[in-house]
């Protein structure tokens, strides 16, 4: 079963809460919430007070991509915040093995993001840490980016070196309803959509036609 994580990146800042409730109620898996700091990537987002208040208007997962480096001094502030998944990048954690472990300690799912230039062989070591694995298909910073093509087959490989665990493999980058079919068929089974969900008024509709497309 596919499951949806709408990016409230791309969701109406200013009506917050009513959003989070209306994707909720259009049947999402996941609220995904993208947090940038301005120096990883080149956009400042959300920190751990917005992500509590936000956390009483859903019991949907929070699955929270933390896009900002340095990620483990911040690892309990994000999980006391409501995360329920705690994603870091490889690219920003100096020691990825450590800050997994620390997520799991909290209580909090563990997630690994690569993004496009970098090589799936960073798993290697820490596959039996992980619960999910985000291919980033596009570059980080911005929504609403055309999908990277070159990452089908990195999500190909990474579903293949996946085997038999039980780890999610998520994928976060224009994916829409052109790309979502060829994104699930490489073998993702988590989809990140930001302006895809958030574009019209009719939020069912949105995630509704995703999922038809698969």
């Amino acid at each position: 079963m596919v499951k949806i994580a709408p990016s409230i990146l791309s969701a109406d800042f200013a009506r917050f809460g009513e959003e989070i409730r209306a994707i909720d109620a259009a049947g999402c898996d996941y609220v995904h919430i993208d947090v940038m700091d301005g120096h990883f990537v080149p956009n400042l987002t959300f920190g751990p007070p917005i992500i509590a208040k936000l956390r009483p208007h859903t019991s949907k997962p929070f699955d929270v991509h933390l896009m900002i480096n340095p990620a483990q001094p911040y690892l309990e502030e994000y999980a006391n915040a409501g995360a329920d998944i705690i994603t870091v990048h490889a690219e920003a954690d100096k020691h990825l093995d450590r800050s997994l472990q620390v997520i799991r300690s909290l209580g909090k799912k563990a997630g690994v993001s690569l993004n496009p230039a970098t090589p799936e062989s960073v798993l290697e070591y820490v596959l039996d840490k992980v619960d999910l694995i985000l291919v980033m298909s596009v570059n980080p910073g911005f929504g609403g980016q055309s999908f990277i093509p070159s990452q089908l087959d990195k999500i190909r490989r990474i579903r293949k070196m996946i085997g038999d665990r039980p780890i999610e493999l998520e994928v976060d980058g224009g994916v829409n309803a052109d790309t979502i079919s060829d994104v699930v068929a490489a073998g993702a089974d988590v989809l990140v959509a930001g302006s895809a969900v958030f574009k019209g008024d009719d939020y069912a509709a949105t995630i509704g036609a995703l999922r038809s497309a698969v």
